[in-house]
């Protein structure tokens, strides 16, 4: 079993990190267009921000069920039917000329989300415990087709236009799905569940790993999709940058996220994910707190930008190793999906806030106060419940 499982791991790692990546782009579609939508349709801050945290909705709640199906039916399977699901509503968003229709289909649009919770039970499967980190940490790089929205889809909108280029998304979900059930595979470790959902989901919420986890991936995981999606409409609102501009720099900082997020996995391997998470909410806040003070671009606000997205991205890369070290595979997917759920409604409220915020004040300096709050909770809780365990250091940790 040790030699087949090595013999794929690379293969299939690779190729769920670019289903993850490619849903992701689909799934933050919206976002590095929403200063075109406001503009073209007339919109407050406040519509702008609904429009634009609505896909994280489907894409939060969405991860439960879709958790629950990949330990039942697998992750190959699993990310075909994301992939191929996904298309729908692209192009429904990509004909849309009027808001009700744009929420409409920016709901639905949340499917393309989901796909998180069926990657880290495929690729956790694929790896034995002393990876873990490595290989969640791996496949959450994925999370960098935000960062491929951000940069390509304004430009492409620029060049072939809004419905081309989501038909051009269409397309290349179809083919991603496709090659998923072509050429992927479940690891030889992975068997599947035969549990009803229900039972799975009432076990999941009854370990306390799963609650502790959740809350520490909604600060972490949360705070980078809040300003992923969130970031265009803030830089283009504060610096005066145009679309394509304020795309550029919302790449920027999704990569950074995304370089950090495999080092947050690696990391947790040697020295414990407790550790990292610490530096991970330290370094949140510290940046949170600058950011209010409005510093001025390039230089100042851009490096103030990319440290928060690297603080962001360690955590996210602490937390699910921490998920490998203290669940049961059995349980993973699961875990996974209630997990991701809270990531992703914790990426969802920020930029309601930040909307309201900023058409009550004028400016985002009460929105980054309440960031930095609450990267201090977790960073207390992370302290008080981890620091004295053997999640603090490297190897892996009771059952």
């Amino acid at each position: 079993m040790p030699n087949e499982l090595r013999r794929g791991q690379s293969a299939n790692l690779a190729l769920a990190t670019a289903a993850f990546a490619i849903t992701f782009w689909a799934w933050n579609l919206i976002g590095p267009l929403s200063g075109s939508y406001s503009r073209q349709l007339g919109l407050s801050p406040t519509q702008t921000s609904l429009l634009v945290a609505i896909p994280v909705l489907v894409g939060s709640l969405g991860r439960i069920p879709v958790g629950v199906l990949a330990d039942r039916l697998g992750g190959r399977l699993m990310f075909a039917i994301v992939c191929f699901a996904t298309i729908v509503p692209v192009l429904g968003v990509g004909l849309s000329d009027s808001y009700g229709w744009l929420l409409l289909w920016g709901f639905l649009l949340g499917v393309g989300g989901t796909s998180f919770a069926v990657g880290i039970p495929f690729v956790n499967a694929w790896y034995e415990p002393a990876r873990r980190g490595f290989a969640t940490g791996f496949f959450g790089a994925g999370m960098g087709g935000t960062a491929l929205s951000a940069f390509l889809t304004p430009r492409l909108v620029e060049s072939l236009g809004r419905a081309q280029t989501h038909v051009l998304m269409a397309v290349v979900l179809a083919v991603m799905g496709a090659v998923m059930l072509l050429f992927s595979r479940n690891s030889p470790a992975w068997t599947p569940s035969t549990e009803s959902a229900l039972p799975r989901i009432r076990d999941a919420v009854r370990i306390g790993a799963t609650w502790q986890c959740a809350f520490l991936y909604a600060v972490s995981f949360g705070g980078f999709v809040a300003f992923s999606t969130y970031l265009p409409t803030l830089l283009q609102i504060v610096y005066g940058f145009t679309q394509t501009g304020a795309g550029l720099r919302d790449a920027g900082f999704s990569v950074a996220a995304v370089v950090a997020r495999p080092v947050g996995g690696v990391l947790s391997d040697r020295v414990g994910p407790a550790r990292v998470l610490l530096i991970s909410f330290a370094g949140t806040a510290v940046m949170a707190i600058v950011l209010a003070f409005t510093p001025p671009p390039e230089f100042f606000a851009g490096t103030c930008f990319v440290l928060m997205a690297l603080f962001l991205g360690l955590g996210t890369g602490g937390v699910f190793a921490l998920v490998a070290k203290l669940v049961e595979p059995s349980k993973v997917g699961t875990v996974t999906g209630l997990v991701g759920a809270a990531g992703g409604l914790g990426g969802y409220f920020p930029p309601l806030v930040m909307g309201v915020v900023y058409t009550a004040t004028h400016a985002y300096t009460v929105g980054y106060a309440l960031l930095a709050a609450t990267a201090l909770a977790a960073l207390a809780y992370t302290w008080r419940a981890f620091t004295s365990s053997s999640t603090t250091g490297g190897g892996a940790a009771g059952r």
